[in-house]
């Protein structure tokens, strides 16, 4: 019997072949996600976290298993299907932000929107995200702090049920990680869109409604946080 959930992995590998090696980059792994869930995936270096997401993102494909989202086998899905599941459900966030130098932080989120389905208005998720009087500024304008702000403005105006953040944090200073962090944990709430987190960072775990805790490419545990900590509240 398979596992419910809005995200089912079901004993999903990837391998890559480097000459006559075979990398078991994630091997057997299975975990549910809820809709409305916020998730970290959390593992050191080399766990398998980023392979996982790119697979859930419909960025690289498994090498067997199946990934369901919303019911669908993603893993079945012809490279046509594929670019319209990315291009319509999926919001990926990055760690170094990804803007595009020329543009303005407006431009940056409105080219977004003009590739989806049912977009949100770029001004409106820039004012959401805190940077109404920033939208005309070009990211060499803007702290590293308000281009993470504009990046995640870009992932959700185009309407995403699945927000993707490759450790969002990771080149911010504490102060800034955390208000990012705070400002995902609001969207999750607010919005119900399902936002999926990948760290190394194990003391932001209390955060999360269900934690999926990597270990060299295996599933080493899976636990659920009945009550969330808000991240204001927390120190790390």
């Amino acid at each position: 019997m398979g596992l419910a959930g809005f995200i089912t992995f079901e004993n999903v590998t990837k391998e890559y072949v480097m000459g006559e090696v075979t990398i078991h980059a994630v091997d057997g792994v299975d975990f549910t996600i809820e809709e409305g869930e916020l998730a970290l995936i959390v593992g050191s270096s080399g766990a398998g976290k980023t392979t996982v997401l790119n697979i859930l993102g419909g960025m690289d494909s498994a090498t067997s298993g199946t990934v369901r989202v919303d019911g669908k086998d993603i893993t079945d899905f012809s490279n046509r299907k594929l670019i319209e599941f990315r291009r319509n459900q999926v919001g990926f966030v990055f760690q170094f932000y990804n803007l595009i130098p020329n543009l303005t932080a407006l431009e940056n989120v409105e080219i977004a929107t003009q590739l989806s389905v049912n977009p949100l208005s770029p001004k409106d998720v820039l004012e959401q995200v805190g940077l109404g009087d920033r939208m005309h500024n070009f990211p060499a304008q803007l702290s590293g702090g308000e281009q993470q702000r504009v990046s995640i403005a870009r992932a959700l105006a185009k309407n995403p049920r699945l927000l993707l953040c490759d450790e969002p944090t990771g080149a911010l200073d504490y102060a800034t990680g955390k208000q990012i962090l705070s400002l995902l944990q609001q969207t999750c709430k607010q919005t119900g869109t399902t936002v999926v987190i990948i760290t190394h960072n194990q003391a932001i775990e209390p955060i999360a409604d269900r934690v999926v805790r990597m270990r060299s490419g295996k599933i080493h545990q899976v636990t659920r946080n009945p009550v969330p900590t808000d991240v204001t509240d927390l120190e790390w």
